[in-house]
């Protein structure tokens, strides 16, 4: 299990929607409590597997079943030689404690669930930075997830099933390629041994653009 103690605070009330002009000084006390119980609660985990590539019309992930489709995700890995897979999770415990606060404090919820997002992106940070120092890893794309870009988000399955990732860290995929526990992520970093040139990132290039949340409420998602 990963240790995180504390959670990128200024991050999650992007989640949230703040802007830096709004104060948010009556909800500190919530803010504090929401990090402390999500702390307590959440048991961040990953597992990787890191592989070689194969370049036809569409990527094969070498030694496994796994095709990655889709004009951008070979773009992506236009200058890699092999892919990290990664999946992280906080653990089916941060969803009940969110789960729970619906019912009991709306508002507590909807922090905890920012919270969480954040916490989330930490983890990532975090194994990211982990395997690239164990394997000697020098160069790396940034994390591409499933359902970003043209990526098909219904390689979930293959994805979570080539990583074990059920019986390392408890991550499963439900029928419409959803992610249980909910705060959890896929991700494809490319691996390179030279420099890579600033990659594309960002609203224009994601699948989800039309139909972001994020994007609704005038903040995007990390990407």
């Amino acid at each position: 299990m990963v240790k995180i103690e504390s959670i990128n605070t200024d991050e999650a009330l992007r989640y949230m929607g703040y802007k830096e002009n709004i104060d948010i000084d009556n909800i500190k006390d919530i803010i504090y409590d929401c990090e402390n119980r999500l702390l307590s609660a959440a048991e961040p985990r990953y597992c990787y597997k890191i592989a070689d590539i194969e370049r036809s019309e569409k990527i094969s992930v070498k030694n496994t079943d796994l095709v990655l489709e889709g004009k951008s995700i070979y773009g992506h890995l236009s200058e890699c030689r092999g892919v990290i897979l990664l999946a992280a999770t906080l653990s089916d415990k941060a969803d009940r404690l969110i789960s729970l606060m619906n019912v009991t404090d709306v508002t507590s919820a909807l922090i905890t669930d920012a919270m969480a997002s954040a916490m989330t992106e930490q983890l990532c940070d975090i194994a990211e930075e982990e395997i690239r120092r164990e394997n000697g890893i020098k160069y790396t794309t940034f994390r591409f997830s499933p359902g970003y870009g043209d990526l098909p988000i219904d390689i979930q399955r293959d994805f979570i099933k080539v990583l074990s990732a059920e019986k390392k860290i408890g991550l499963t995929v439900n029928d419409s390629n959803i992610l249980i526990p909910r705060k959890s992520v896929t991700a494809v970093i490319g691996i390179s041994d030279k420099p890579l040139p600033k990659q594309k990132r960002g609203c224009a290039v994601c699948s989800m653009k039309d139909s972001c949340q994020y994007r609704k409420r005038g903040v995007h998602c990390g990407l």
